[in-house]
């Protein structure tokens, strides 16, 4: 292999890591030949980059203050209607609605290239990387939350989101309110890049929200005439045929990473801790996973429990925590996140992504999810969204009587 293919292969693979977007090392000649280039994050703040910046904004267009717009129960508002090609670089969104719950009553949609299914349907809470219609005040490197005091109390917060979006011909972003109630006022920023044209090994982004209440438990840990310690080694699961599923897609593409909410209701006696469940990856249409991790608090790089409860990292971390001591530890609402952005898991036909719920899927809890994934299109159809009443959280006072029914 000569020296300049070594080297356009090295340039290639740096535009796989970093920060998540491809960097098309072009030559002068492709680059005069229109060929958009899309350097991204610190390291490549100093290439020259071709294409306009744009924004989709709610600006007030009298030119006075009101930069905001209402939403009524059954509509949807588009945030973001672009023609030619080009890539959403971040979004910024803050909401203020009365309804509980409503970051999980209002659906985040994204189409690309004039499709009809989407590639992203998720409610938006969940989208920006906390669960259970709740807000944090975290931080990692595609996602965060700004929010503290009164605004935290009433579930109200500015969402980031910086994964790269490219798409060819267009690209229309929208919010479903599927409340009861209007949403007063729902800000947004959506900055883009314009091109000229997108080069074709692009891949679209895509993000889907699932969840299983309870998930299916395979032994009863109420059950204290047996020694369950004991019981749930004896239990073997190399299939992962019961895990609570991540994602499904098909086609070529690379997992970018997840954040997973557990409510936890089925502990078992004497033992709050809800993890120790095995992430397991199948890669192309295997029957038996070929990445098999050792508990879930390991997936999400940590150890040992969770400790330290919250916390923001890059990477991973805890965007939402419950208690880790104290007479109920473990209990309560908590969402954790891993985003695969330096090492994404290739994929070149399909990709299942599973965890166990609880060690050898013993616990019977609130498990839901959004997965974050590059691939091409056409994707698979997603799994119908769930209605409302199924999307909802559990309340808190009825989620910590279930946890102390088993504890």
């Amino acid at each position: 292999m000569s020296s300049g293919t070594l080297r356009r292969n090295f340039l290639r693979y740096l535009g796989v890591g970093g920060a998540g977007a491809p960097l098309l090392a072009a030559s002068s000649q492709t680059a005069r030949a229109g060929a958009a280039q899309m350097p991204s994050g610190l390291g490549h703040l100093f290439l020259a980059r071709e294409g306009r910046r744009r924004r989709s904004s709610s600006w007030d267009r009298t030119g006075k203050n009101a930069d905001r717009v209402g939403v009524d129960p059954g509509a949807t508002a588009v945030i973001a209607d672009i023609s030619g090609a080009g890539c959403i670089r971040h979004i910024w969104i803050t909401i203020g609605d009365e309804e509980p719950g409503y970051l999980r009553r209002l659906v985040l949609r994204a189409f690309w290239d004039g499709e009809t299914s989407p590639s992203v349907e998720t409610p938006i809470g969940d989208f920006f990387g906390v669960g259970h219609a709740r807000v944090s005040n975290y931080w990692c490197l595609p996602l965060n939350m700004v929010t503290g005091g009164g605004p935290q109390a009433r579930n109200q917060a500015a969402m980031n989101c910086f994964f790269p979006m490219p798409f060819a011909r267009g690209a229309r972003l929208t919010v479903e309110n599927q409340g009861q109630m209007p949403v007063q006022s729902l800000y947004y920023y959506v900055d883009y890049e314009e091109y000229d044209r997108l080069p074709g090994e692009a891949l679209r982004f895509h993000a889907q929200w699932r969840r299983e209440n309870p998930t299916k438990p395979s032994i009863h840990v109420a059950d204290r005439s047996q020694n369950l310690i004991a019981a749930t080694k004896e239990i073997v699961n190399l299939d992962g045929k019961s895990n609570y599923v991540i994602l499904e897609a098909a086609g070529r593409g690379h997992y970018a990473g997840c954040n997973l909410s557990i409510d936890h209701l089925n502990p078992m006696p004497n033992y709050g801790w809800f993890g120790e469940g095995d992430d397991m990856i199948f890669i192309d249409g295997e029957t038996m996973p070929s990445l098999v991790g050792t508990g879930t608090e390991d997936y999400f790089c940590a150890a040992w429990g969770y400790p330290g409860g919250l916390n923001s990292m890059p990477y991973h971390g805890i965007s939402l925590a419950g208690p880790t001591d104290g007479p109920a530890p473990y209990s309560g609402k908590w969402t954790m996140y891993r985003y695969h952005i330096e090492d994404p898991v290739l994929f070149a036909k399909s990709i299942k992504v599973t965890i166990e719920h609880g060690p050898a899927n013993i616990h019977a809890s609130d498990y839901s999810s959004v997965a974050y994934w590059y691939q091409t299109e056409p994707h698979a159809p997603f799994p119908p969204l769930l209605p409302v009443d199924q999307r909802l959280p559990i309340p808190d006072r009825d989620s910590l009587r279930q946890f102390w029914r088993t504890y």
